[in-house]
């Protein structure tokens, strides 16, 4: 899908309508054009039994992340500071180094959001949202005629 958006967007400086429908983040491709990435990549799949969302993530550890459900709300964020000093006899420098984001998503009322879990693996963090028993897909059948 994310192919599609870039597909259906001429100016790429602004945001367009498919990115506010999409709920991208205000600006990324500026941020991208100037080799800072605020937005890992994501991925969505949906099985019978639930939906996985990954985020790509390198570099940040389990306890950089934020996972936040509020109502139909899942929110994805993150953020990282990393310091760098070194000194001599005459002179000092600093370097500060803030890496945030955040990725909201609207949950299908089908979900089991009692369930839905997550880890990190290898730079990948995975959040599991399973379906519902009731919103699962039932195997086709025969009906006997009474």
């Amino acid at each position: 899908m994310e192919d599609k958006v870039m597909l259906a967007k001429i100016n790429r400086t602004y945001p367009g309508f498919m990115d506010e429908f999409f709920g991208r983040d205000s600006y990324p491709v500026h941020y991208q054009r100037n080799g800072f990435k605020s937005l890992p990549a994501v991925n969505i799949t949906e099985s019978d039994n639930g939906f996985t969302i990954e985020v790509a993530a390198p570099g940040l550890n389990k306890k950089d992340f934020k996972i936040d459900l509020d109502k139909n709300q899942l929110t994805i964020s993150s953020v990282s500071e990393n310091k760098q000093e070194e000194s001599d006899e005459r002179y000092t420098r600093r370097e500060f180094r803030y890496t945030n984001f955040s990725r909201s998503f609207t949950l299908p009322e089908t979900v089991d959001s009692e369930q839905i879990s997550a880890s990190h693996k290898d730079g990948i963090l995975f959040v599991s949202i399973p379906k519902m028993e009731e919103a699962k897909e039932k195997p086709a059948r025969q009906i006997a005629i009474k």
